[in-house]
């Protein structure tokens, strides 16, 4: 289980996902792909954030109300949150690759999916 920002950014540059890079958002550190906001630490409560349609959001907080946190600064956004040591690293490596295929301009996305084969 992931318990902090510095092991859930091991884990995502780990994937070694083109267009990936460390920066800083409202003097925060996360990790940007494509030039978009990837995944990131909760500087409201532990947990990481990742990225999830409001539908899919409210599924998994219903699913488990303990690892899928709600905080009222991200109630209009796309985005879910994890509490810190209930990460599974299964979930999280998943969930990272669709998101930044998601975000992938097509080209490159193409690219990668060639230099999978």
């Amino acid at each position: 289980m992931i318990r902090s920002y510095e092991e859930l950014k091991a884990l995502a540059l780990s994937l070694d996902l083109p267009n990936v890079v460390e920066a800083t958002s409202w003097g925060k550190p996360c990790l940007k792909a494509h030039g978009k906001l990837w995944v990131w630490w909760s500087p409201y409560i532990d947990a990481a954030v990742f990225k999830a349609s409001k539908d899919e959001r409210e599924m998994l907080r219903a699913a488990d109300p303990e690892t899928f946190l709600f905080h009222k600064h991200y109630e209009a956004h796309n985005l879910i949150l994890v509490a810190a040591g209930r990460i599974d690293e299964g979930w999280a490596k998943a969930r990272l690759l669709q998101t930044w295929k998601d975000m992938a301009p097509k080209r490159v996305l193409r690219a990668w999916e060639e230099s999978q084969l």
